[in-house]
């Protein structure tokens, strides 16, 4: 069964950064084309960031050039920076493969912004 792992999370006051990071045991998972979720209760899962096979890298509308993706190839794994945070970034953010996704989900890791 394919493995993913988010950690990176944690508390942190509005306007400071943080790094996820996503590792994945799975040979035949790419980490050229990867995304990041997030989630608060309630609401649909929303996409924060994604880089396809070609390159291309979409962020959410709300991002606003505040996070960036990147990947260490050799330690499989995909991380996303996010600086400036705000409250309203407070979720519970995945990786997965992107565009498609594979069925299954990794635990996720929690965000929690205050002012």
């Amino acid at each position: 069964q394919v493995q993913l792992v988010e950690s990176g999370g944690g508390l942190v006051q509005a306007g400071k950064s943080l790094r996820l990071s996503c590792s994945t045991s799975e040979r035949t998972l790419t980490l050229n084309a990867m995304g990041w979720w997030r989630q608060v209760p309630g609401r649909e899962r929303e996409l924060v960031a994604g880089k396809d096979r070609e390159g291309k890298i979409i962020y959410g509308d709300f991002v606003k050039g505040r996070f960036t993706i990147s990947r260490d190839s050799a330690k499989r794994t995909f991380f996303l920076q996010m600086s400036s945070l705000e409250p309203e970034d407070t979720a519970v953010y995945y990786c997965n493969s992107y565009p498609s996704q594979l069925d299954t989900w990794g635990q996720g890791t929690q965000v929690t912004v205050f002012s």
